[in-house]
């Protein structure tokens, strides 16, 4: 998107409600969990359709094409979430679309996207190459461009992720992984008007919305990182200038402790989550709050990947947890039934028998 026409479109709280209303009928809300060890509550769009939160934006922007009669074949670059829930909500509506993903993409997302049916092909070694492919082809065979992050529909879909957190937990901080900037956009448009703190998490190395929001433009490639779904090198217009207006605080994570997040959610937690899902996670222990919760955005990991993870990867043992100094809550008394009418509760009273009258179970009875 061009900075004239991403000054010219605008996206707001409303519309994430309207995406609400629209995937309604598609979507489940996702569970919440809390991990005690964390003392942080996560959002587990890693059990979402396709197993990612990306599945909404890819669903509502559908929807609200065809509401304004726009039917043409959608094509988009993705390093894999935003392809695979862009192919199964055409599946479910019966539309074509277009992926374009870098070869370097986990062969677990290329193969997700194939299933649903989408055409599928693969250009370049990151996201930013296969970006520029898709363009291309966009403009060659009058495709609609559908932008992974930077597109009012999407970042409208991505918000309901935020309306559910609000609905179930009333946090007092929502922690969000940033890549393009979209699931952070259309989280702080759901939850900044309720007072919720936003803290968005990238990787070193990896962290062009920060730069961007601090006024540094420079386009720097960014590193290798397990985190391949938020590994972008030039961040959303749009959503820059949502998080511009809305976002508290980005906090930087280095590899390592995300790769020991990863592994603490598969050992501890029992969730399978990639790289960029640990991510909010791991930055959380450096953001305080009462009521924190964390979007465990994707569970789409290579188990290759995992399995190397496990083996390679020891995590320190957790500290020793506070000692809790609320009194807990006695048990319930139990309730005696009520004596049948004419009898008198002195009649069920038993007196027990003396130590030496009763019978040891083991004893033998004389003959």
């Amino acid at each position: 998107m061009s900075s004239d026409v991403a000054s010219a479109v605008s996206v707001t709280a409303s519309d994430v409600l309207a995406a609400q209303a629209r995937l309604r009928r598609y979507l489940n809300p996702t569970p919440l969990h809390y991990a005690e060890r964390s003392g942080c509550w996560l959002k587990l769009e890693n059990l979402q359709r396709t197993g990612s939160y990306k599945v909404r934006g890819a669903m509502n922007a559908l929807l609200a094409a065809r509401e304004r009669g726009d039917l043409r074949p959608t094509i988009a670059a993705s390093a894999g979430n935003h392809a695979q829930g862009l192919a199964w909500a055409a599946y479910r509506l019966g539309m074509q679309a277009i992926t374009v993903m870098p070869k370097t993409a986990p062969e677990t997302k290329i193969a997700g996207v194939a299933h649903w049916g989408a055409t599928v092909r693969l250009h370049g070694e990151t996201y930013d190459e296969a970006k520029a492919f898709a363009n291309d082809l966009a403009a060659q065979n009058g495709y609609r461009l559908l932008s992974a992050f930077d597109d009012p529909d999407v970042i409208a879909g991505q918000g309901t992720v935020g309306l559910e957190i609000a609905a179930a937990l009333e946090p007092d901080v929502v922690l969000v992984p940033i890549g393009g900037g979209g699931l952070a956009s259309g989280v702080a448009l759901a939850l900044k008007a309720q007072g919720v703190k936003i803290i968005g998490a990238q990787v070193e190395g990896v962290d062009a919305m920060a730069r961007a929001l601090k006024g540094d433009d420079a386009i720097i490639e960014p590193t290798a990182t397990l985190a391949d779904g938020v590994r972008v090198k030039v961040p959303g217009l749009l959503t820059r200038r949502v998080l511009q207006a809305l976002l508290d605080d980005v906090v930087i994570v280095r590899e390592a402790e995300l790769r020991e997040t990863l592994v603490r959610l598969a050992l501890e937690e029992h969730l399978i989550a990639e790289g960029a899902g640990a991510l909010a996670l791991a930055a959380g222990k450096r953001v305080a709050g009462k009521r924190k919760c964390a979007v465990v955005s994707g569970g789409n990991l290579d188990a290759g990947v995992l399995a190397t993870l496990l083996q390679d990867v020891r995590p320190r043992p957790p500290r020793k947890p506070r000692q809790r100094r609320q009194e807990r809550l006695p048990l319930p008394a139990a309730k005696t039934p009520p004596p049948p009418a004419g009898l008198s509760p002195s009649a069920f009273h038993v007196t027990p028998a003396p130590r030496s009258a009763r019978i040891d179970p083991i004893e033998t009875l004389p003959a």
